[in-house]
């Protein structure tokens, strides 16, 4: 599944509009994915996200798991790249900090030529 994320914040956009009196979201899921995929420098495909809504006792946000693919030797040298800089990325979401960034999972398939997949986990603390 390939992911053009312009496109998708016309849909949102819109189904926002539904009601006049509806409140926003203010779910960062979208910009989320649009910093991850930015940060595998456009090379990466959307293959799963998933959220859920973590807390503690002083702090609140939402856990995320978000897999990625990079098919060909320049998308698994993205990806590489990927891997090395999540972990100390300053991510710029707004009313959020990521708080975690780590990488959970990375398979290789040379057999269908060079593929990587990888699965990364993402803890975002909402800002009061």
């Amino acid at each position: 599944m390939h992911c053009d994320i312009e496109s998708d914040r016309g849909m949102i956009a819109a189904v926002a509009n539904v009601s006049a009196n509806a409140r926003p979201a203010r779910r960062p899921w979208l910009p989320l994915l649009s910093a991850v995929l930015h940060l595998a420098q456009g090379k990466a495909e959307l293959q799963r996200h998933s959220e859920h809504a973590w807390s503690s006792v002083t702090f609140a946000g939402t856990r995320h798991s978000i897999v990625l693919s990079f098919s060909g030797v320049d998308a698994v040298l993205a990806g590489e790249a990927f891997i090395a800089a999540l972990p100390d990325h300053e991510f710029t979401i707004p009313r959020q900090l990521v708080a975690d960034a780590a990488v959970v999972r990375v398979e290789h398939d040379l057999l269908q030529g060079p593929r990587m997949v990888i699965e990364a986990e993402l803890l975002l603390l909402e800002e009061s």
